[in-house]
Order: structure tokens, then C-alpha cells, then sequence
């Protein structure tokens, strides 16, 4: 007998699941709290469970394998063609039910705790790049509203705000000055909390065998090789490596029609945090 394929619509509390009865085939739809969903399915004879590759959905992923069924992330994208009428979670749940029916369905591999927590430092490090960015640009136009410039780059125009600290002094009011410390302090404070968090990446690094073999690759170092392991979750999930580049949104769009097919730019429908390093 086959496995009876489940739909499941998770949120925060309220989880909503759809399914046929592979004895009586009797089509149900029934709404569960988070203790409850995990009960009734450790219950259930081994199936198969689709969801959608949302906020949690990797977690969900990984618990309800620990419970003996099959789990299956879908795309967001693959599933909305599917919802009928208006958008419940109910629509929702069988909308992802009817999506796993459908022959070569893409998904997505679940990742792992580890892959899932290095993907969580790399978004981390990237906001406080980009708070240290907006830091450093604010920096530099106040200080030209009184007439004060310094070299391209932030290493180079830091140094030189400090090497020129004296002379900024004399210059500019002593509100300025207090607010120039005050700012230098702050960057300096984000640039050890990137400095800890590549630490992280690079044990991280040193520990994963799939980081060193992608860091052999020329033009790959340790951060883009930490970023795509963490996020590629199981690499058996694509069948080429152009799968993979497509998955990160590194190949041209297509369009066409007549059997004449067109290329375009980079889709660029892959995570951007790959993109950034």
C-alpha cells in the first residue's frame, strides 16, 4: 500500500494539515496546535509530509524525520499556483498537497542544525557589514559639511580621521569632536563583532571537509565556501552543478516561444547572502 502524503501549513501556533485516507479515501483537513501536530504524527504509520520551505520549515523538517516519516520543503513559488479562491490555511495545506502530486517537483533540501546555524552567522556578519557601512558613510558627510575630506576606502579613511584627530580639534566644535569619538568607538565595537563572528566561519571551516574542497576551488575562500555549504543543505538534492547555479540564481532567464528560446540576464533568484561574499 502506498504512503498516505500529507500537506502541512505551518505557523507559529496553528498548524492546518491535509490529506486522503489511503483505506476509506475520505479527503481530511484538520487543524492542529504545535503539541498536538507533533503527537498525532508519531502516531501515524510512516508517510510522507510536504511543506512549505518557510520561516521554521527547516526545523519542521528535521522533526517530523525524527518521528519516521519522509519530509518534503517545496518552494513558495510552486505552491501558490495551486490555492483555489481565497488564501486560508486550509486552501493553503491542500494547495501544498496537490503541488507534491505533481510529476518532477522541484525541492528543497532540508538543511541541517549546523548548516542552519552557519547560515544564521553569515546573516549576522552581514548586518553588522552593513551597519559599519552606514557608520563610516555618515561619518564622512557630516565631517564635509565643515569642509573636512578624507581618502577613498575605510581602512585608509579611518586611519586618517585618527591620524588627524588633533588637528579636527582645533577645527570643529567641541560637540563635533564628542560625537566623532563617540562614532569611532562604535565602529570600532562592530568591527571586533565581525572580527568573533569570521572566527566562528573559519572553525566552522577548518571542520567541514565539503568548506575545504569548495575553498580549492580558485576565487573561493573561506566565507563563500562557508556561505554555500550552509545553504545547499544536502548537495545530492541537484543533479548538476548548473542545478545548483540556477538555485542561486546565477544562470540567465529564459523566454521563449515559436521553439526559439531566448536568454537574458542573471535571474538572480537565489539567496543573496551567497551574493554579498
Amino acid at each position: 500500500m502506498n504512503a498516505t502524503t500529507y500537506g502541512l501549513d505551518v505557523a507559529k501556533r496553528v498548524f492546518q494539515m491535509y490529506w486522503v485516507d489511503a483505506q476509506s479515501g475520505e479527503i481530511v483537513n484538520r487543524r492542529f496546535g504545535r503539541d498536538e501536530l507533533i503527537g498525532f504524527l508519531a502516531q501515524r504509520p510512516a508517510g510522507r509530509v510536504a511543506l512549505e520551505a518557510c520561516g521554521s520549515g527547516h526545523w519542521w523538517a528535521r522533526k517530523i524525520k525524527t518521528l519516521g516519516h519522509e519530509v518534503v520543503l517545496l518552494h513558495a513559488k510552486f505552491i501558490r499556483p495551486f490555492v483555489q479562491t481565497n488564501k486560508t490555511d486550509a486552501a493553503d495545506a491542500r494547495a501544498i498537497w496537490t503541488a507534491m502530486q505533481q510529476p518532477q517537483m522541484r525541492t528543497v533540501a532540508a538543511k541541517t542544525e549546523d548548516q542552519q546555524a552557519m547560515l544564521s552567522v553569515h546573516r549576522m556578519r552581514a548586518l553588522l557589514v552593513k551597519f559599519r557601512t552606514m557608520q563610516v558613510n555618515q561619518l564622512r558627510g557630516l565631517l564635509y559639511e565643515f569642509g573636512v575630506t578624507f581618502r577613498a576606502g575605510r581602512l585608509a579613511g579611518l586611519a586618517e580621521i585618527r591620524v588627524r584627530m588633533a588637528e579636527l580639534e582645533d577645527t570643529l566644535p567641541g560637540v563635533m569632536i564628542c560625537s566623532l569619538q563617540d562614532q569611532l568607538k562604535r565602529i570600532d565595537g562592530l568591527e571586533q563583532d565581525i572580527d568573533r563572528l569570521e572566527k566562528q566561519m573559519g572553525a566552522w571551516h577548518k571542520q567541514e571537509a565539503a568548506c575545504r574542497a569548495i575553498a580549492q576551488v580558485p576565487g573561493i575562500g573561506k566565507l563563500t565556501a562557508t556561505a554555500l555549504v550552509a545553504m545547499m543543505g544536502d548537495a545530492k538534492t541537484f543533479k548538476s552543478g548548473r542545478e545548483f547555479a540556477a538555485f542561486l540564481g546565477l544562470v540567465p532567464r529564459q523566454s521563449g516561444t515559436g521553439g526559439k528560446i531566448r536568454l537574458g540576464s542573471i535571474s538572480k533568484r537565489g539567496d543573496p547572502a551567497c551574493a554579498r561574499c
